[in-house]
């Protein structure tokens, strides 16, 4: 199975029209129908539902599909790897992050490489402690940023100076936001949203025996998209501090749980993938970054 005919076959998954792909890939079109073909011999299974003016992917095409964007994606870091061993003056960091205020220590680490190595390039990836583990773990990331404590047997971790403050996100005229702080029975009834992740580790360490009187209204990976759906009044957001807009004009507050609540943040690598050029100096970089300011 070649890269290339991967390639292929995501091209064509993307646009759902042979014509279209082949023109984007600059092959001609029998060429690339001969290339999936060849690619559904090889695996003994069929990727596409053809139909009249256009193609779908079955079953097992998703699944390829899945599989495929991974291998593409390393085979191309893999490339600008190599390219860059020999480049003094930069290369590419692959990050996958947390939400959290704290993510300024990396973007200031990052400043000051990028002063030092112009030709620095950054790919950020956003998710929870499942989605950027199971990236780096596969090598696709250099670094992944964790609100959970880490695996030590494998991952090097650094953690973050600060840690998160919890709290609520509400509308600035409902009654709860007259509190200076949230109690657990204060939410008892209410309709909550908060990511799948927090709802079933952080969260109960705050709640306690308290936990199954809460509503879960709905999950979310970002605190952003999650806020606009309390600014529509459709619940309460359990998040951390200084992610969303809370200014006067937003039309939202924050309080803070009580009792407080934290998390720490951590800066992880695995320990068994060799660190490129670039990576190495980013590590260099952080422990001057890594200062608590105000």
């Amino acid at each position: 199975m070649e890269i290339r005919t991967l390639r292929y076959f995501l091209a064509v998954a993307r646009e759902e029209n042979m014509t279209k792909a082949a023109e984007l890939l600059h092959v001609t079109q029998p060429t690339l129908s001969k290339a999936l073909r060849s690619l559904e011999d090889e695996l003994g299974k069929k990727l596409f539902e053809r139909h009249s003016f256009s193609i779908s992917l079955t079953d097992e095409g998703m699944l390829l599909r899945d599989r495929a964007e991974d291998l593409v994606t390393m085979a191309d870091k893999i490339e600008r790897e190599f390219l860059s061993l020999d480049d003094i003056t930069g290369g590419d960091l692959y990050l996958g992050l947390a939400e959290s205020y704290q993510i300024r220590y990396l973007a200031r680490a990052i400043r000051s490489l990028k002063n030092l190595y112009p030709r620095l390039n950054y790919h950020i990836t956003s998710g929870d402690t499942e989605q950027v583990t199971e990236k780096l773990d596969k090598g696709l990331l250099d670094f992944a940023v964790l609100c959970d404590t880490p695996d030590k047997k494998k991952y090097d971790y650094i953690e973050f100076p600060e840690a998160d403050v919890w709290g609520v996100v509400m509308p600035a005229d409902c009654p709860l936001a007259k509190k200076k702080t949230v109690l657990v029975d204060d939410l008892v009834g209410l309709p909550l949203f908060c990511s799948q992740q927090s709802w079933k580790n952080d969260i109960p360490r705050w709640a306690g025996e308290r936990m199954s009187k809460l509503n879960l209204e709905g999950s979310f990976r970002l605190a952003y998209n999650s806020s606009v759906f309390v600014k529509e009044g459709l619940g309460y957001l359990l998040t951390f501090d200084k992610l969303i807009n809370t200014s006067k004009q937003s039309g939202l507050v924050f309080r803070p749980l009580s009792p407080k609540l934290e998390t720490k943040l951590y800066l992880i690598r695995n320990k068994y993938q060799a660190m490129t050029p670039i990576a190495e100096r980013f590590m260099a970089q952080i422990g001057c970054s890594f200062v608590k300011t105000e």
